[in-house]
């Protein structure tokens, strides 16, 4: 079974995923940290600038593994690189490069292969799996987003540093060529600047239990 979760950065797609893959038992990927992982790679090798050949090469080369819904890159988990300002300031560019998005939508539909799970991004019911099971927009304003990400990070930058740069972002996702930010006319919408975690992952994990799949996944295995 396949639960796809799209939505801008800063509305929540990670901590809902999570929390409603372990309450399920279905893995959960973020498709968000392996373009991370891509951008980590660049830096390491003095290249973020590179041409897009050159990025998708880098891709192309980098050793990424899942293990119990942990992500590794080149044999480490690197949960801590994968974040941070330089991160955040090249992670968008390097996606829209079409390889790099081939590789990445590969991987996860070969993980989804073989077991359930529950899969966040900004294109992943439009493009990674317009055929999910579940189909969840999560949303919020750039100020609610913005004052996640302020309480939430471990650089200098001000609040409205963070939401220029969350408005920015948001912007070149929309624009991308493909796989752009948009939400699948058949997702469930949800505004999470009016609800708290707990009443999200209540909603998301009440539709995925209403499916048909779902209810018969548990007759099946008789859970």
């Amino acid at each position: 079974m396949i639960v796809a979760i799209d939505g801008p950065a800063g509305a929540g797609k990670s901590t809902i995923a999570e929390r409603v893959g372990a309450a399920l038992g279905f893995t959960y990927l973020n498709s968000g940290a392996i373009y991370r992982a891509v951008t980590w790679k660049a830096l390491q090798l003095n290249q973020p600038d590179a041409e897009p050949q050159r990025i998708a090469a880098i891709a192309g080369e980098l050793e990424l593994t899942y293990q119990d819904g942990v992500l590794y890159v080149d044999g480490q988990r690197r949960d801590d690189a994968l974040r941070g300002e330089a991160i955040d300031r090249y992670v968008s560019r390097h996606s829209a490069v079409q390889p790099v998005r081939e590789m990445v939508n590969n991987r996860l539909r070969a993980i989804a292969s073989r077991q359930d799970v529950i899969v966040e991004g900004r294109d992943i019911a439009t493009v990674v799996f317009p055929d999910a099971d579940v189909k969840i927009y999560l949303d919020a304003s750039v100020e609610m987003r913005a004052q996640r990400r302020w309480e939430q990070q471990e650089s200098d930058l001000t609040l409205d540093e963070i939401r220029r740069r969350i408005a920015e972002r948001d912007e070149l996702d929309r624009k991308k060529r493909t796989g752009s930010l948009k939400q699948a006319a058949d997702a469930l919408y949800l505004d999470t600047s009016v609800l708290t975690i707990d009443e999200v992952c209540e909603t998301v994990i009440k539709t995925i239990r209403e499916t048909q799949q779902y209810r018969e996944q548990q007759r099946t295995y008789g859970r």
